[in-house]
């Protein structure tokens, strides 16, 4: 099982490997020649590139990029404060540590494809080992460029003083990356796909390097390419996974066929995931509340199942003309006691107009049947909200202490024991919405939150069939590329879109279409940072991120319950992050993206 990570513990056991395989990139030295003398040493070499995807920045923690995106807020982390307030600084760590991860990854697979032919290996694996090392290069690269538009290309070793190279342009990466692909679907050895049991199942493959391709392709916008390159990652034997949503982020499930490329996980220290930890509360693991936050205003945005636009009017009559003070009262708990009451009520002389609102909302109160009327708010919509989000009172399976339990997400919070068990929304004054994607359920987090065995997808088949949908949409072909989101939807049980007509399915044409591809995409991603990358390919991100109103929320809607509160903030120079200024120190022809000071 899950033999690249076995495979690495071997290493991580070997000292000699390990300083050979870990401490030597970029701006070391390149790995002892002493790392491809054998077989054996060749397997652990390029295992070593596979390792890299456990850095942060890449794979090891999408929680940091997964609040960038429309669905999540960092609640604590001030470099995301600062980004979305608009007062980052070039010299932000995650920039620095976003570049120096992933050419590191670069500079393990560049030692690997410059040195392989010297181990003693049979021809087949010789040629599948550089396919795979080609492949992690060219998704480092990839990774790199759609943040940074355009860095320097070393495509074999390089010493720390020979990082000299100025940026080449986004083109000329993207062509880079093309390059790699192509030889690895082009290399008969390469295997087109390997079933769940297979000794080699997490390797990369040619469905892989199809689907990577496809998206480069995208970004390229050489649709017809990317229509080509999507298509023939389903007729490798890739689909998508049909049992419920929420089941596909399990360890049962990780091997399904709609995982195509994912961070491999075992629970070992520093081998297993982080995300329960981040995403999850005090009820999953101990002492812990929530880094991670899902956006208030993206969960508001999933549709009715029968494909009609959310809007809280649809439940709670004059919801949306409240203030987020009066709208409070339909979030309350059934057995509110008058303490609670009158804590949530503005003091009268500080300002007695909104005291006067809040009270007569108050008389909105439905003793006993307050939780009932909200949750219909949260019933019969979009499958993959509940399945991704916890809401207000929905219950979650976690544990205190390691003793199992079942949790209501209820305001006010009181406590987590009996007999409330309650859920802490990320602290005792805060109302916020809470991931359930990844995060592990009963005593299973607690025992060790830092190391979840679930594995990280990182494409997945879902990501082809949307990528594949723009594709056909970008060209005209507005009818087929129907097909292939509907095909999302249907996982979602929700309605299919259709072309014409005037119900909330209706597809007028190719704008239309592209904006709700756009919307799918946030849905179907929730909690995966992949929908950031989106938005910034497809040159939607402000409109998405930062319109009018936009910031860190309670699910009331209101803004300053909670700290930190934060309203968002725009800047051009947000669609491209800054070359780190380390960088520039080190290698003066590197040029600074506008709007970015050192």
């Amino acid at each position: 099982m899950k033999k690249i990570l076995i495979i690495f513990c071997v290493i991580a056991s070997l000292t000699s490997c390990k300083n050979d395989l870990l401490d030597t990139y970029p701006y070391d030295k390149v790995g002892s020649e002493n790392m491809w003398t054998t077989e054996s040493l060749a397997d652990q070499g390029v295992t070593g590139i596979y390792q890299a995807l456990k850095q942060n920045m890449i794979a090891g923690k999408i929680d940091q990029l997964e609040a960038f995106g429309v669905s999540g807020n960092n609640v604590w982390l001030w470099g995301w404060i600062n980004w979305v307030t608009n007062r980052v600084s070039a010299s932000e760590g995650m920039f620095s540590s976003y570049w120096q991860q992933h050419y590191e990854m670069i500079s393990r697979a560049n030692d690997a494809i410059a040195n392989l032919g010297k181990a003693p290996l049979a021809e087949a694996k010789y040629n599948r080992l550089v396919c795979e090392s080609k492949f992690l290069r060219a998704y480092a690269y990839y990774r790199l460029n759609m943040v940074f538009d355009g860095v320097p290309v070393y495509l074999e070793p390089t010493l720390a003083e020979g990082f000299t190279k100025g940026r080449e342009t986004a083109e000329n990466v993207w062509k880079a990356i093309v390059a790699d692909l192509t030889d690895c679907i082009d290399n008969p050895d390469f295997p087109g796909r390997y079933a769940a049991d297979n000794v080699n199942y997490g390797r990369v493959t040619k469905g892989a390097a199809y689907a990577l391709r496809g998206k480069v392709y995208l970004w390229m916008k050489e649709w017809a390419k990317a229509e080509s390159d999507l298509k023939k990652v389903g007729e490798l034997g890739y689909e998508l996974f049909q049992g419920n949503f929420g089941d596909l982020f399990t360890e049962e499930n990780e091997r399904c066929p709609e995982m195509i490329f994912s961070m491999q996980c075992i629970r070992t220290q520093g081998l297993g995931n982080s995300i329960s930890r981040y995403y999850g509360s005090h009820i999953t693991h101990g002492w812990c509340i929530a880094d991670i936050t899902p956006n208030t205003d993206f969960v508001n945005s999933y549709e009715w199942a029968d494909g009609k636009s959310f809007d809280w009017e649809d439940v709670l009559p004059d919801y949306n003309s409240m203030t987020p003070e009066e709208r409070i009262v339909y979030f309350l708990r059934d057995d509110l006691t008058e303490a609670e009451k009158q804590a949530l009520i503005p003091d009268k002389d500080k300002n007695p107009e909104l005291h006067e609102k809040v009270t007569s909302a108050m008389k909105r109160y439905l003793p006993g049947a307050n939780e009932e009327r909200i949750l219909k708010a949260y019933t019969n919509r979009d499958s993959r909200m509940n399945a991704s989000v916890i809401t207000p009172y929905s219950t979650f399976n976690g544990a205190v202490g390691g003793v199992p339990n079942t949790y209501t997400l209820r305001w006010p919070y009181r406590s987590y024991g009996a007999p409330n068990y309650d859920i802490e929304s990320n602290t005792k004054t805060s109302f916020y919405y809470l991931y359930r994607k990844f995060v592990g359920t009963g005593s299973d987090p607690y025992l060790d939150r830092d190391n979840s065995p679930i594995d990280v997808p990182l494409i997945r088949y879902a990501d082809v069939l949307l990528g594949l949908a723009d594709a056909l949409n970008e060209q005209g072909k507005v009818d087929e590329a129907l097909i292939y989101i509907n095909k999302v939807r249907q996982r979602a049980k929700i309605a299919d879109l259709k072309r014409g007509g005037n119900e909330p399915t209706s597809v007028s044409g190719q704008d239309d279409l592209r904006k709700r591809i756009r919307k799918e995409y946030r849905w179907e991603f929730c909690g995966e940072a992949i929908s950031y990358f989106e938005e910034i390919r497809c040159g939607t991100y402000k409109e998405a991120k930062f319109f009018s109103g936009a910031g860190l929320k309670n699910i009331d809607g209101s803004i300053g319950r909670s700290a930190p509160a934060q309203q968002f903030a725009w800047g051009d120079r947000m669609l491209r992050w800054p070359i780190p200024p380390a960088e520039r120190e080190r290698n003066p022809n590197l040029t600074q993206n506008t709007g970015w000071e050192n």
